[in-house]
């Protein structure tokens, strides 16, 4: 099963990124598969997919970052990669306290679930930050 999950994964990040990139909530999002991601030129050439990884950044800091994390409700908040379920963590608290890692920093790790019910849950834990 694992080329449909990827492909799953991949179309569910992509969807993902392209709703938090126009979020005003949201101050950056990384996924190479954006255009305006510092990579996407060099992933274009050796991707034939962009993966079901991103991570955002989000306006108001750590503890923004922090109760958006807390917020969702369909995203189980964890660290692992490539499941069927989508995944976030707030990856500055995973790492040691210092950490280089922006306290704003958000991760995803999107999974196989309706994509309409995972934007619609960011954007219900967005709403507040």
């Amino acid at each position: 099963t694992l080329p449909y999950r990827m492909r799953g994964h991949t179309e569910n990040a992509a969807k993902v990124a392209t709703f938090l990139s126009g979020h005003p909530s949201v101050a950056s999002t990384l996924y190479p598969g954006l255009p305006e991601h510092p990579g996407h030129a060099v992933a274009m050439r050796q991707m034939t997919g962009f993966g079901g990884m991103l991570s955002f950044r989000v306006r108001g800091g750590r503890d923004a970052a922090m109760a958006v994390a807390a917020r969702v409700r369909l995203f189980t908040r964890a660290t692992s990669l490539g499941g069927v379920e989508s995944l976030i963590e707030h990856r500055a608290v995973v790492e040691s306290p210092d950490s280089k890692t922006p306290k704003n920093l958000v991760r995803l790790s999107c999974g196989i679930e309706t994509t309409a019910d995972l934007i619609a849950d960011l954007e219900q834990a967005l709403e507040k930050a």
